[in-house]
């Protein structure tokens, strides 16, 4: 594995590769190098609210400003990851005379990092931003690899960019913000990684104990490394990338459907792609050959950290609907991320709407 997780700071590293990864104390020593040696005209720090309460307090402390700094409230969660939002902040940079030397620090969650990141894509056509994701998911995810966007309507990540940040600094400290059920969803990703990465990190990561800060801590960076490396073979997803999506085609047609439905209780992401990798694990066993003994080991580790959800007839017939607005489909096909076995998944698979059904079946009788 081509690890580019940077613990040692380089001074020549800054502004000579942009997406770069860097860890707890000396990403905070790279964030002040690259605006002393690259002074921004202005610092926008965007926030939603619990991210202005809880953390940023600590990077103010971290961080010494030569200049005042603006600060940009967001309300908080996924319903809020909508053109609105990105409309209000685009008008509030406007209105503080922002300019294509300003830089962006996008303070919170995945849907911080993807507006945040969004907004500095398109606003004058594109200034610098830096991410500091504060949630686990986002910094497994969300803030890694230059996907940057927002939901239309209650479908998911269906406007946005590919383009990387200056970097991402990721502190381990901000995950003690976090309430329990927030870091078990963050979770998700790193269960992801390791089906689609390999045994070796999925035996590792399938009984972490989220208390063992030493042991945890480890896991979550090889995590990281393991979304970077494939981020770096296929950074405009033609190919090896599409596999991050792996429990997302379902699992994103499920959090959208109860995002929108009002007798759902809204999902965190995780939770929706725990019931995703379930089911398309099953998917897996029926088409690729997937062994019964790994589904069943797939299924046992996900009921084990997420709640087992319940989709009746129409809630399935619905979710099934939403698949056709999945970002991977191309020429009317709604196209699956399968494995064959862990570590060996296979893109651009179809399935048949009766596969879907036996999968949820599957799902409810575990």
């Amino acid at each position: 594995m081509n690890f580019k997780i940077y613990e040692n700071f380089n001074i020549t590293m800054v502004n000579n590769e942009k997406g770069k990864v860097y860890r707890n104390n000396l990403g905070w020593d790279n964030i002040s190098l690259l605006i002393k040696n690259s002074p921004p005209s202005q610092i926008f720090i965007i926030a939603d609210e619990n991210t202005y309460k809880y953390c940023l307090p600590y990077l103010l402390k971290r961080l010494q400003f030569e200049k005042p700094y603006e600060t940009i409230s967001i309300p908080e969660g996924e319903i809020h990851k909508n053109i609105a939002s990105t409309i209000k902040v685009w008008e509030t940079l406007s209105e503080m005379n922002a300019d294509k030397s300003s830089l962006i620090l996008n303070l919170g969650g995945g849907v911080v990092t993807d507006l945040g990141g969004f907004v500095a894509s398109t606003f004058k056509r594109g200034i610098p931003f830096i991410n500091i994701p504060t949630s686990l998911l986002a910094m497994v995810d969300a803030s890694v690899g230059g996907k940057n966007g927002i939901d239309l309507g209650h479908i998911k990540n269906q406007i946005g960019v590919i383009n990387f940040p200056e970097m991402v600094l990721i502190d381990t400290e901000f995950l003690k913000t976090l309430p329990q059920e927030h870091l078990i969803s963050g979770l998700a990703e790193m269960l992801k990684h390791g089906l689609i990465y390999g045994t070796k990190y999925w035996e590792r990561i399938k009984n972490v104990n989220l208390s063992h800060n030493a042991n945890f801590e480890e896991l979550l960076w090889e995590s990281i490394e393991i979304k970077k490396e494939i981020v770096e073979k296929d950074p405009t997803e033609k190919n090896l990338r599409k596999s991050l999506n792996y429990g997302h085609t379902l699992g994103h047609a499920i959090e959208s459907y109860f995002l929108q439905n009002n007798t759902k209780k809204t999902l965190l992401h995780g939770e929706a792609i725990a019931a995703g990798m379930v089911l398309e694990s099953f998917i897996s066993m029926e088409i690729c050959g997937f062994s019964e003994q790994s589904l069943l080991e797939v299924s046992a580790t996900m009921f084990k950290y997420f709640p087992k959800q319940t989709f009746i007839e129409r809630d399935i017939e619905a979710i099934i609907n939403l698949l056709i607005f999945d970002k991977k489909n191309r020429n009317g096909r709604v196209l699956f991320v399968l494995l064959k076995e862990i570590g060996h998944p296979i893109t651009d698979c179809t399935v048949n709407n009766s596969l879907i059904y036996k999968a949820f079946e599957y799902y409810k009788n575990f």
